[in-house]
């Protein structure tokens, strides 16, 4: 079932920075406290899964896709509205004027994704690598390992990049996976 059709609406609320997870708990448990389970449904933080590349290992991260901000979906009343706002590391909720605006279903799949888009997500998750173009580094595996070179592109479809390796004194471009090479 698509994330916006779920009973309540999704409403976004703004954290104070690096505080979402303790804003999630401090919802999830006032909302027990005060029996408001019936009109406060589910608390997320959007995120990414991202794989990034330390010192020739793969690392597996979970990276804030907006950081600072929480969504909320719930039954606007007077009550959950003034609990929810009330809750402490929240600055407020996003919206116009005095009431918050529910988010429409495309920003709800912009942001959770369709369920086939959370599907992909979860099976590939994206590489970040550790290097940036122009940095040297080392080969590690294959014919070149031990060769110093300098990267010349980042391929993160292919999680692949291209290091310039001095071959019998010429620059040679060279192929490698994000594993096959560490930073110098």
């Amino acid at each position: 079932m698509h994330p916006y059709d779920l009973p309540g609406e999704w409403f976004v609320l703004n954290a104070q920075s690096g505080h979402e997870k303790k804003v999630r708990t401090n919802i999830l448990t006032r909302i027990k406290n005060l029996h408001l389970e019936d009109k406060v449904y589910d608390v997320v933080i959007p995120t990414d899964e991202v794989v990034e590349i330390r010192n020739g290992k793969k690392v597996n991260l979970e990276k804030k896709t907006f950081p600072g901000y929480v969504l909320v979906r719930m039954d606007l009343d007077d009550t959950t509205w003034y609990e929810i706002r009330n809750t402490p590391s929240i600055i407020g909720f996003v919206g116009s004027g005095k009431r918050p605006i529910s988010l429409s279903r495309r920003e709800i799949e912009r942001i959770l994704g369709s369920n086939e888009e959370v599907e992909l997500k979860k099976e590939s998750p994206k590489f970040k690598p550790d290097f940036e173009v122009g940095e040297t580094v080392r080969v590690t595996t294959g014919p070149f390992a031990d060769f110093n070179g300098i990267i010349e592109e980042i391929n993160l479809d292919q999680s692949k990049v291209t290091v310039l390796v001095n071959i019998f004194g010429r620059e040679t471009p060279v192929e490698l996976g994000f594993t096959d090479i560490v930073k110098n």
